[in-house]
């Protein structure tokens, strides 16, 4: 149904929006600073699930009315950098919480993974590069005289949905490598978790203060 030569060439575009780091990558370096690999990882999963309603958005209609209107899409685009400032103040707030203290028993329990997902889901659903992307450059390569338009869509949007669970994966992994170094002292995790926390706030502000075209 999809050419080779189409299929093609809409992962080499897909290979160019994603390696430019956006809102989905740098929110899951900031979770993974703040919170671990477990979160990192579960992070990715609800991005990339929130990305791929995008895609049926999209070939639903919903996404081509979106980023038509400037009033809808400036509310989404607020509403994802709201819950970024959101959660990096939480991240904050709680940068103590994975930190272990002299006497504990065990390791502090790690945020609940459907939970994690759930917020995952809810970035990648309000990221607006992701729905330009989607919006403005998946029908394009369609081949509408081959029908079944909506159908061609969904299977095209699980190629930069599979480079991204790769790629975000190994982005989320490197940073909670990096975390824990930092684990082995209580100090200095609290910093790092502190810094996730900043890093996910001043993403939200990124985003609500970017243009039609980011």
């Amino acid at each position: 149904m999809v050419s080779t030569d189409r299929l093609l060439a809409f992962t080499a575009m897909s290979l160019l929006m994603i390696v430019i780091p956006g809102p989905s990558v740098l929110f899951v370096i900031g979770r993974a600073l703040a919170h671990g690999r477990r979160s990192a990882v579960a992070t990715v999963l609800g991005n990339v699930i929130g990305t791929y309603a995008l895609v049926v958005a999209v070939s639903l209609g919903i996404g081509a009315l979106v980023e038509r209107s400037a009033t809808v899409f400036l509310t989404v685009k607020l509403a994802g950098a709201a819950y970024l400032i959101h959660l990096g103040v939480q991240a904050f707030r709680h940068r103590k919480a994975g930190a272990p203290q002299p006497g504990d028993p065990q390791p502090v329990a790690t945020r609940g993974a459907p939970r994690t997902i759930g917020e995952g889901v809810v970035v990648g659903v309000t990221n607006p590069k992701s729905l330009v992307f989607f919006a403005a450059v998946l029908p394009q390569f369609v081949n509408h005289s081959a029908g079944q338009v909506p159908t061609q869509m969904l299977l095209l949007g699980l190629v930069p949905v599979g480079i991204s669970l790769i790629t975000d994966t190994l982005w989320g992994l490197g940073a909670a490598a990096a975390r824990g170094w930092f684990a082995r002292s209580p100090r200095r995790l609290s910093l790092m978790g502190g810094a996730g926390g900043f890093a996910m706030i001043g993403l939200g502000l990124t985003v609500a203060a970017t243009g039609r075209t980011d």
